[in-house]
């Protein structure tokens, strides 16, 4: 038995941002918030919830009774981003996690999928990272920040349903891209910044691109559409309650499950690959006074793809429809929402 079903109510927060709208299409492709089948999609931007507002956030939940909430809102950026606004980041997604996840809980929703993020493990986490690899070493300084964020809304669900039984499961995914990525000149993270920098080098006629660092750091890269199956399948199958549910090397119910490929690519491999899909002919140089950040940060995948689970489209596939997504619209984004 599939544990959600058409019927229900589903709240999709974060549902404008590039991984909130693909679990939307996700939902819709495999049947999910038809009103037909008295169900519902309920995705409402900045201007309907605040999710900043916790006296907002409590009423929006209470009034629209949600079945089921997906928290894929974040504040989000590169490494850049994270230097420059390191308090932005921790108070903004700590605010908005804890009053999604309360809000759910103390209303009686029946399920919650909270999106972390693959840079909650070590910096220097044994590869490939499994999910006892948390809080076993120091984490990336260039991103610590939203980590320990993240961090925290994963444990939240956890005591939530070790305290209360409340139905609280967390996906980290590796990197991602895909439509609606954030291709801000500053804010972006490594693919979308790349392509951006060998669009406009293309576009303007320049002979040569720089990229940051010396190339040689390794990264795991999912499509956002494989991430929306990977929720939509979590969802069907997966609860931290069952007898049935993963468990760690303890023989504990594990409380957030790894998504990605188990493949990955190096950046300069990454650089030479945007280069081809965005048809760039001129030289790459590589600025080694630049941070490289994590040298290796390939996820362990095993445990969800022993569910039945796997990613469906290759690096080289999603290059091309995310490049021609970036040329058709060249639209920076920040808090996903």
């Amino acid at each position: 038995m599939r544990l959600i079903q058409p019927s229900d109510r589903f709240f999709v927060a974060g549902a404008r941002g590039m991984a909130g709208s693909a679990i939307v299409r996700a939902l819709q492709r495999n049947g999910y918030g038809n009103p037909a089948q008295g169900g519902e999609l309920l995705t409402p931007n900045r201007q309907e919830l605040n999710l900043l507002d916790d006296a907002s956030v409590h009423r929006w939940i209470s009034e629209h009774k949600p079945d089921v909430v997906v928290l894929a809102a974040a504040t989000v950026g590169g490494i850049e981003a994270n230097r420059r606004r390191p308090a932005d980041f921790l108070l903004e997604n700590l605010r908005l996690e804890t009053q999604v996840i309360e809000a759910a809980w103390r209303t009686g929703v029946r399920r919650l999928l909270f999106l972390g993020s693959s840079c909650i493990y070590p910096k220097f986490a044994e590869q490939p990272i499994r999910e006892e690899s948390l809080l076993t070493g120091a984490l990336e300084p260039t991103n610590a920040w939203y980590a320990i964020a993240k961090i925290a809304g994963i444990k939240l669900c956890e005591a939530l349903r070790l305290q209360h039984n409340f139905d609280a499961i967390s996906l980290m995914p590796t990197n991602l891209y895909g439509p609606g990525d954030n291709y801000h000149p500053s804010n972006s993270h490594v693919l979308p910044a790349l392509i951006r920098r060998f669009h406009s080098a293309k576009k303007s006629g320049e002979t040569s691109v720089t990229c940051w660092g010396t190339g040689k750091p390794l990264r795991e890269f999912l499509h956002s559409d494989d991430l929306g199956e990977a929720c939509v399948f979590a969802l069907q199958h997966w609860s931290a309650l069952s007898e049935e549910a993963p468990r760690d090397d303890e023989g504990k119910p594990l409380a957030f499950l790894n998504v990605g490929t188990g493949v990955d690519v190096s950046i300069r491999q990454l650089a030479e690959q945007v280069a081809d899909a965005v048809s760039y002919k001129g030289t790459v140089h590589w600025d080694n006074s630049k941070p490289d950040g994590t040298p290796k940060k390939q996820l362990d995948v095993s445990r969800l793809s022993a569910m039945g689970w796997q990613a469906q489209i290759p690096l080289t596939q999603g290059l091309v429809s995310t490049v021609a997504e970036f040329a058709s619209s060249e639209k920076p984004r920040g808090l996903d929402q």
